[in-house]
């Protein structure tokens, strides 16, 4: 078979990729070529012609081949292995994925189920999905915590898990469906660094906004695409090549700088862990969302 035309057929269908993307699938290249003319090269080396035949040919063409396929995941579903993972190119393409991921809106009175592995036990949360009904927090011991509804500008107070009758207090209903949130990356970093939880500039205060929104809120698949997107604009990201979230789910881990005067031994940078595969989101070193779903009562599993 030509070679170009060998070339041309393991080509046809995969786009090209970023320029970013492409130092090591290049180096890789130009070994292939350069190997290949040091096995074909005439004694009269003035003439310089490289002869692509047989193996040599058919090996140019999975180089070139994996040139052009460092593509997004968005345009042919593949990324590179996680050892040359980088963290924008990882969050875009969990963007993509969980565009992809099917959303129907829950009912104004059913609840966000969740439950998540963390380092004292695990965590199930029913929230709802309106915020004006109850939910409920319950942890592996039992221990029960009430959520209470925000009706009317007034939600029930309580004390442990009795409510205080007649005692309730001002509130703003908190939905565990947030289809208010933007659906475009520029405008979700907008919104995260208006209404962040730390002081300005403070990424690792924006990382952990990001991943109360991720954890257990029920996010349509454009919100929940815009918060990753919003995220790959943090600056300092740092793609880990082999993490685990907190259930020992293997994946590519995404972390970011610690505060500015943290202590490095003994706070400890969080990593955000996506499937190496499909990019979906597992949770993060400390806490693992392994259950989510939409339930008909506070209580009730999927």
């Amino acid at each position: 078979m030509d070679e170009l035309q060998l070339i041309t057929e393991r080509t046809a269908s995969v786009p090209l990729a970023e320029s970013g993307a492409l130092a090591s699938a290049r180096e890789r290249l130009m070994t292939e070529i350069a190997a290949t003319e040091a096995e074909n090269v005439t004694p009269l080396r003035k003439r310089r012609r490289w002869v692509w035949t047989g193996v040599g040919a058919a090996g140019l063409a999975a180089a070139i081949t994996a040139v052009v396929a460092l593509a997004p995941v968005e345009q042919v579903g593949l990324e590179p292995p996680a050892a040359a993972a980088d963290p924008v190119t990882v969050l875009r393409n969990a963007a993509a994925a969980a565009l992809k991921t099917p959303g129907a809106p829950p009912k104004p009175d059913q609840f966000v189920y969740t439950r998540t592995k963390q380092p004292d036990g695990e965590r199930e949360a029913w929230l709802s999905a309106d915020g004006t009904h109850d939910g409920l927090i319950k942890m592996t011991d039992g221990a029960l915590f009430p959520l209470p509804g925000c009706r009317n500008g007034r939600a029930q107070v309580y004390k442990g898990d009795e409510p205080l009758k007649g005692v309730t207090e001002p509130c703003k209903p908190s939905p565990g469906y947030r289809a208010d949130l933007p659906t475009d990356a520029d405008a979700m970093f907008a919104y995260l660094n208006a209404n962040h939880s730390g002081h300005d500039g403070d990424v690792n205060a924006m990382g952990k906004d990001v991943l109360t929104l991720a954890n257990e809120n029920y996010l349509p698949p454009a919100v929940r695409a815009a918060l990753f997107g919003a995220a790959a604009k943090m600056p300092g990201l740092r793609a880990i090549d082999h993490a685990q979230d907190a259930a020992g789910r293997p994946g590519v881990g995404i972390t970011w700088p610690l505060r500015r005067g943290d202590d490095p031994k003994v706070a400890k940078p969080v990593v955000i862990v996506f499937a190496a595969d499909t990019f979906q989101y597992l949770g993060t070193n400390s806490t693992a969302v392994t259950a989510s779903g939409v339930v008909d009562a506070a209580g009730q599993r999927p």
